[in-house]
């Protein structure tokens, strides 16, 4: 046994897998322990064998870019190690997921909880990208939530970096119902605004407590964008029609974000718009949201540990980070066991809508 098998060999005696929580098309995910002091993990087993060239491009870029990222909003690369055929990712422990929260109706959200929730996802979602990495995946199931209430970005085995402007990137990223229309539209050159405009998606589910624009298609996602938003005009969005993938969907009036978010604040609105501005260049990034007045207004952030926690705490891993799963040419939610998500049919939406109008989100409240 050489040296390099020697370390490896230490690295595994010191994780125990306790339970299987989650299994995907990839990878399997156990909630562990470290032997030594009993500190509750999830590791994540990814099946190398599968694969012709030994080892799926996700993993590579799962193990690359956590490796690099530590931030106290990025879920933590605790240890990998190999074992037979397969790679196991010691990850943190972490209890649910925004969409565990988000789903779960015996939870009344506060205007200062979802402030708390989205300021959270900027300042991790600003470390990615002032240490030049795009997530491609940001959705609700991706953003995990710790015992102690810190939210997570967690699964970039789609991320990439993206400090060369001029290299062509897949545009076959990000789970349909959170993709902006440049990538819908083939775009293979673009920016960390890709990201913006899936936080903007989940602003928006936070509010409603259902899916902002779920589409059934690719073709159906652009309609209900546009049904949203307002079909862009050359003025809004100039060049888009030359973006290779383009095709018209039809003409649809801009409808205000107020229609439907009745109670939301000014401000709230005010960066919502900003994340779902159609031209790229002009979507505020997550630094300018960082410091937009909607989180310096009354009221204030909820503390983490005072957030709403999820009745059933189920670990965010049964649901996992879709488990080694990734979107794919079709742009699908994750084909896993117990890993897709549920399509709202027309009815149901329109239904959920009218009671999430009736929620107010401009009390002040105090800060907790």
């Amino acid at each position: 046994m050489d040296a390099v098998e020697r370390a490896n060999a230490e690295r595994q005696k010191r994780w125990l897998k306790d339970q299987k929580v989650g299994e995907g098309a990839y990878a399997v995910v156990y909630r562990g322990r470290e032997l030594s002091t009993g500190r509750k993990v999830a590791i994540k087993k990814i099946k190398v064998g599968q694969f012709k060239d030994g080892l799926d491009m996700s993993a590579i870029r799962e193990v690359k870019f956590l490796r690099e990222l530590h931030h106290q909003n990025v879920i933590e690369l605790l240890d990998v190690f190999s074992s037979k055929s397969n790679l196991n990712l010691v990850l943190e422990f972490l209890d649910s997921d925004l969409e565990m929260i988000i789903k779960d109706r015996t939870l009344v959200f506060l205007p200062a909880d979802i402030k708390s929730w989205m300021a959270m996802t900027f300042r991790g979602l600003e470390f990615c990208h002032r240490s030049w990495i795009l997530h491609r995946d940001l959705k609700p199931n991706n953003l995990l939530i710790a015992s102690d209430g810190q939210l997570k970005l967690a699964d970039f085995g789609l991320a990439r970096d993206f400090a060369d402007p001029g290299h062509k990137m897949t545009c076959q990223v990000i789970t349909r119902w959170y993709r902006p229309p440049e990538l819908i539209f083939g775009a293979r050159f673009y920016s960390s605004a890709v990201d913006v405009w899936s936080v903007g998606c989940i602003f928006a589910e936070l509010m409603l407590r259902i899916p902002y624009m779920p589409g059934e298609s690719d073709m159906d996602q652009l309609k209900t964008i546009f049904r949203a938003l307002g079909t862009p005009t050359e003025e809004d969005w100039p060049g888009h029609t030359k973006l290779p993938d383009y095709h018209p969907v039809g003409q649809f009036p801009k409808t205000p974000l107020r229609d439907l978010f009745t109670a939301a604040s000014a401000d709230a609105l005010n960066l919502l718009s900003k994340c779902l501005i159609y031209e790229p260049r002009k979507r505020i990034t997550a630094r300018e949201a960082l410091f937009h007045p909607y989180f310096s207004a009354l009221p204030h952030p909820t503390h983490p540990s005072k957030l709403p926690k999820c009745s059933t705490a189920l670990t965010a891993q049964t649901i996992d980070e879709n488990a080694g799963n990734v979107t794919g040419g079709k742009g699908g939610l994750g084909v896993g066991n117990k890993l897709k998500r549920k399509q709202t049919s027309p009815r149901e939406d329109t239904k959920n809508r009218m009671v999430a109008r009736k929620l107010d989100f401009t009390k002040d409240v105090p800060s907790s």
